[in-house]
Parts: structure tokens; C-alpha cells; sequence
């Protein structure tokens, strides 16, 4: 068993810092997208943190944004923040680094990794980074990472339109939203989540996993309708299948386990936008932490 959990938030998130006992003193703990799932590791007595990042580059001490926080208690430097909207592989250095500092700091030589959405992309890009020189990564845990491109990505990529939405309102409603989203926050991040991006990047990470148990859990709320593939169904960024890996080759994922949450979405940002409970969000759901705890083995 690994001696702590590391927890690390994907595209576009503000996560601050924080261990099983220091958070955000007020706000969302752990930002809006960990803050469920820290709180319940922590209550089972497991050592967890979270991986600072944040929009563009910089510090994290507060979001005044969305379910926002403040009053966080330790700002570690710029250089193990990841960049939220920038390359994957930026973003894996970052991360390598904040680990690194994890493990000297606080006496780790092992962790586990859970990445939701891109935080899953940013592990094996730190995974991968670390090369033996760092705590080492007994297991990996994704959560609506998009392995084989997104639906943000492949809208801005032209490899679906409008026209794949089938008319259903609430695709329509994330594609209208997708597209100036990314053209005012991106700084790479929109361009490498799309599949073509993927396949390649994807084709020169054979090996980085040998050894690394994945667990894989893909979302597919949104299913009006079954083509294509690549899109439907989907849990507002991530099709079930690219968030399962189904479609990733073995030589780049030799060991995983899949799972389907075909009722949920990508995050809590969708279940208000959509009315739906926070509980059908990935990462704020009990019956998924359970496969989470499963995963590890805790």
C-alpha cells in the first residue's frame, strides 16, 4: 500500500494545496472539484493531498471564481503548480516536481495517484517525468480523463460540429459554450485533448505505465443519441468510452480495470448547470469513491 494519496484536479481547476489536515479555511476545502473526495479519504483515516494548480501560471492562494475558496493556509511555489490550461506536458512537469517536494517534505517513497480529467493525462505525464527519480507510483486512478480525446478538444479540432449533436439541447448548450471558453482560457490545453492530438501523444507513452495498475472510470450521462462513437454517450467533456480507455492499445496500457458510471457527469459544474444532485458528479459521489477505494486497495 502506498503511503499517501495524491489527489490532482484536471483542465481549467483551482486546487490549492492541502494534506489530510490543512485546507482552505474557507470556501470549498479543496477546490471544486476534490473537495468530496479529499474530505472522504481523509474521514477514512487515509494520508492525503491534493496537487496545487490553477488558470495560467503562478501561486495558489485563493479562487474567487465558481465555488471558489480563500484562507489557504500553505502557498507552495509557482514552479509545483500546475497549469490548469496549458501542455500536458508542462503540466507533468510541474507535477513531477510537486511530488518530488512531497516526498522530501514529508517523507513519502510512495503514492497513488487519482486524476480527474486532465489530472489523469498530468499523472502519466509526471509518471513518466519522475523516471524512477521521486516517490514512486504504485497506482493510478483516472476519473473522466479523456485518454482518447474530448468533446471540447474534437469540437475545436473540427472532428465533430454542431451537426453530431443531434439536436439534443444540452450538447448544443456545451458546444456553445466550449468554443469561446477555450479561445479565452486555453493556453494549449484545448488543442491537446482532442483524439488526434491523443492517438499520437498517447503512441509515444508505450512503456511509461509497465508495472502501474490503472483503474479507469468513464461518465455518460448525456446519451441522446450513439454516433459518433467518439461522442456519445457522454458525460459533458468526456465520452464514456475515451474516460474507460477503451480504444487506448495495451502497449500504452498494459493494466487496467474499466468502469461505467453511465448516470453521471464530468463534474459539479455540470450537475448545476443541469439541475441534477452533486452526487452525480464524479468526483462527489459515495458509490464512486467505493470503486476508488476499491482501486486502491484501501
Amino acid at each position: 500500500m502506498a503511503d499517501a494519496v495524491v489527489l490532482v484536479s484536471g483542465g481549467a481547476a483551482v486546487t490549492p494545496f492541502t494534506d489530510s489536515d490543512r485546507a482552505a479555511a474557507s470556501g470549498l476545502a479543496a477546490g471544486n472539484t476534490m473537495t468530496a473526495l479529499r474530505e472522504h479519504l481523509r474521514t477514512a483515516g487515509v494520508p492525503v493531498f491534493t496537487a496545487p494548480a490553477r488558470i495560467g501560471v503562478g501561486t495558489v492562494e485563493r479562487d474567487a471564481g465558481w465555488q471558489g475558496f480563500d484562507d489557504v493556509p500553505v502557498v507552495l511555489p509557482a514552479e509545483v503548480t500546475i497549469n490548469a490550461v496549458g501542455s500536458i506536458d508542462v503540466a507533468g512537469v510541474a507535477l513531477a516536481a510537486f511530488l518530488r517536494w512531497l516526498s522530501s517534505a514529508h517523507g513519502l517513497s510512495s503514492v497513488d495517484l487519482v486524476g480527474h480529467s486532465m489530472g489523469g493525462l498530468f499523472s502519466r505525464a509526471a509518471i513518466r517525468e519522475l523516471a524512477g527519480d521521486g516517490p514512486r507510483v504504485e497506482r493510478l486512478v483516472t476519473l473522466g480523463t479523456p485518454w482518447d480525446g474530448s468533446v471540447l478538444g474534437d469540437l475545436v479540432d473540427d472532428e465533430i460540429s454542431e451537426a453530431d449533436a443531434h439536436g439534443d439541447p444540452a450538447t448544443l448548450q456545451i458546444f456553445a459554450e466550449a468554443r469561446p471558453y477555450a479561445a479565452a482560457n486555453s493556453q494549449g490545453a484545448a488543442a491537446e485533448v482532442s483524439r488526434r492530438y491523443l492517438r499520437a501523444w498517447n503512441d509515444r507513452q508505450a512503456g511509461v505505465l509497465d508495472g502501474i495498475p490503472v483503474t479507469a472510470i468513464g461518465a455518460g450521462y448525456f446519451a441522446a443519441a450513439t454516433e459518433p462513437a467518439q461522442l456519445w454517450p457522454h458525460d459533458g467533456l468526456v465520452s464514456l468510452t475515451s474516460g474507460r480507455a477503451d480504444h487506448v492499445p495495451a502497449a500504452v496500457l498494459p493494466r487496467v480495470t474499466r468502469h461505467s458510471f453511465p448516470d453521471h457527469v464530468h463534474s459539479i459544474f455540470f450537475t448545476d448547470a443541469f439541475g441534477l444532485p452533486r452526487e452525480r458528479a464524479l468526483t462527489w459521489d459515495p458509490a464512486v469513491f467505493a470503486v476508488v477505494d476499491a482501486a486502491l486497495s484501501r
